[in-house]
């Protein structure tokens, strides 16, 4: 039988019951599609997520206070956030390291603000001049804090675009806020400047939020000289490792702890941040692909339910095709044939419904999906592998048959 043959027969026999034949595809459209839309999602939030924590800053390396986690990363952090352990001292002798290009402070807290009637609950960061350097900040109209500022206790403001549109309205723009005046628990804020959008929801909305000066924040805000994050930008890349050493090392010996483990503050590299990330999203994806995976797994019992349906039906067929020359492995490819073909057009038509899914999710802005070429390719070599692999045994038993037993078929 030639190929020609084959694939002619193939066709034929499927179309002969389009309604079973498609149903029966209907589990490897649903079961590629589900991975493929599902495996976009993944692959979209990873990217999503490490694209936030790009846009903090670049060559990042973050302190903050609070005790170290238990050894191997398990366990719950034994106070960070709750405690007040790294100085303004800190930072400034930080800044003295090799390898440091630069030290951003910060004093954080939620306040109610108030503005004209409005008001609003929102993060209130007291930073330094440097902070608009270190976490990538750019100001849309007006200009950010200087240290000057913050030299002299200047009650002025910086706000996010998100924060704007909750105190001064949807209609507000950002050069018509610029000398508004906002209180912070009762103090009364100028403002000087906005920040351009870096985009977020909820409560990684890095729009809504007001910068103050931090040595304003200090004595106005929270009342200490403690900072609830240290920001340092390393020299390059290459440098961040050292840089985090030299750092852990620095704060060690100033709070004169001599065992690492009892450290009463966190040492957060970019670089390692981003893994972590990604290696939660990855194995999140995985989970997803598992779980569509299943039915997948349904989708090959169906064809392998109705390839055993068909032998049974074309037994005749089968023995009059045996009785006039048609050997075992003639008989075993059209059914395999039949098979593949199946799961193949389902894989293909799943593909595009997953494809189709991932696209209309991310132009919707429901969520971020990404498809990527190597999921599609695997897509379809499993959906292929499925016609084999649940295909076989239908095939196997067909050519098998005894030709005289099969004429006899009633």
């Amino acid at each position: 039988m030639t190929t020609n043959d084959l694939f002619h027969e193939t066709m034929t026999a499927l179309g002969a019951n389009k309604a079973r034949s498609g149903l029966t595809m209907l589990g490897i459209v649903i079961g590629i599609g589900s991975v493929i839309a599902l495996v976009a999602i993944g692959n979209g939030a990873q990217a999503s997520i490490s694209s936030s924590i790009q846009s903090l800053g670049s060559n990042l390396i973050i302190v903050t206070p609070g005790a170290q986690r238990n050894p191997g990363g398990f366990g719950v952090s034994t106070g960070r956030g709750g405690v007040k352990t790294i100085t303004r001292d800190d930072a400034t002798a930080v800044g003295n390291v090799s390898g440091v290009a630069t030290v951003a402070q910060e004093i954080s807290g939620r306040y109610q603000v108030t503005a004209k009637g409005t008001n609003t609950n929102t993060t209130v960061d007291g930073v330094n001049g440097d902070y608009a350097t270190v976490r990538n900040i750019e100001i849309d109209q007006g200009a950010f804090l200087s240290d000057g500022q913050s030299a002299t206790l200047a009650k002025v403001a910086v706000i996010g675009p998100t924060t704007m549109t909750d105190l001064f309205g949807d209609t507000a723009v950002a050069n018509d806020v610029i000398g508004q005046q906002i209180r912070i628990k009762g103090i009364v804020f100028t403002i000087i400047g906005v920040t351009v959008s870096k985009g977020g929801s909820g409560f990684t909305n890095s729009d809504d939020i007001i910068y103050i000066p931090v040595q304003t924040a200090a004595r106005y805000l929270a009342g200490d000289e403690y900072l609830t994050t240290m920001d340092i930008q390393a020299t390059s890349a290459d440098a961040m490792t050292q840089v985090q050493a030299d750092v852990t090392a620095l704060l060690l010996t100033r709070h004169k702890i001599s065992d690492p483990t009892q450290a009463d503050f966190s040492v957060l590299n970019q670089a390692d941040i981003v893994a972590t990330a990604s290696s939660v999203t990855g194995t999140f994806t995985l989970l997803l692909a598992a779980i569509a995976a299943i039915s997948l797994v349904v989708g090959g019992i169906g064809i392998m339910n109705m390839m055993l349906t068909n032998v049974t039906e074309r037994t005749r067929e089968i023995g009059l095709r045996k009785a006039i020359g048609a050997t075992e492995r003639d008989i075993s490819n059209q059914f395999l044939m039949e098979s593949i073909v199946l799961t193949v057009i389902g894989g293909a038509i799943g593909i595009t419904l997953g494809w189709s899914i991932a696209t209309l999710l991310t132009l919707t802005g429901l969520l971020t999906a990404s498809v990527s070429l190597s999921s599609v390719l695997i897509a379809f070599g499993v959906s292929a592998a499925i016609g084999i692999v649940f295909g076989w045994y239908p095939a196997r038993r067909a050519a098998r048959m005894n030709p005289i037993d099969a004429l006899r078929y009633e």
